[in-house]
């Protein structure tokens, strides 16, 4: 198939044939990161002189990719890509001192479960409650603190339940 490719360079009609169009899409799609964008270069090289504006417009390719992908090939260094610097960093990133406070805040008024059949954490302090305790006795201001929902994410993930606290009741007999 991709011995078309390399005989494309001297069709008049540049138009890729629909089986090697097919082939070369879905293998491109089983590829990741920098070993699809050397397959894409590798690719534009075997179509020849304007190998860029047809990949681009016959086969829907990014001309920046496949010039990242070429220059990965010349190079002989493959381009890492920042996959974990992408995306909404968590609370505790720009506030680092914020789960020490919750725990502070709601440890007082946690119990365990009263029949011990758990290692759960129950407390009678709401999401909202914690929040605002953070602004009047942490001095948190209410715009760089997490809405309540994060507040109550980060409860759960320090095993911190909301529940009445209640007493044990004795066994009738």
């Amino acid at each position: 198939m991709l011995d078309q490719l390399a005989n494309f360079g001297s069709k008049k009609d540049k138009k890729i044939d629909p089986k090697v169009k097919t082939f070369v899409i879905e293998t491109r799609a089983k590829l990741k990161s920098s070993e699809r964008r050397k397959f894409m270069a590798k690719v534009v090289q075997l179509l020849g002189k304007g190998g860029k504006g047809i990949a681009e417009r016959e086969l829907g390719w990014d001309r920046k990719t496949i010039q990242k992908g070429l220059k990965e090939l010349e190079s002989g260094f493959d381009c890492v890509d920042n996959f974990s610097g992408k995306g909404r960093k968590l609370s505790e990133v720009h506030l680092p001192n914020l789960l020490e406070d919750i725990k502070e805040i709601v440890s007082p008024t946690s119990q365990t479960d009263p029949t011990f059949r758990t290692t759960r954490l129950y407390t009678p302090l709401s999401a909202k409650e914690v929040r605002k305790r953070l602004i009047e006795d942490k001095n948190y201001k209410d715009s760089e603190l997490p809405q309540v929902r994060t507040i109550q994410t980060k409860l759960n993930e320090l095993n911190f339940h909301l529940s009445k606290v209640a007493k044990t009741k004795p066994k009738k007999k």
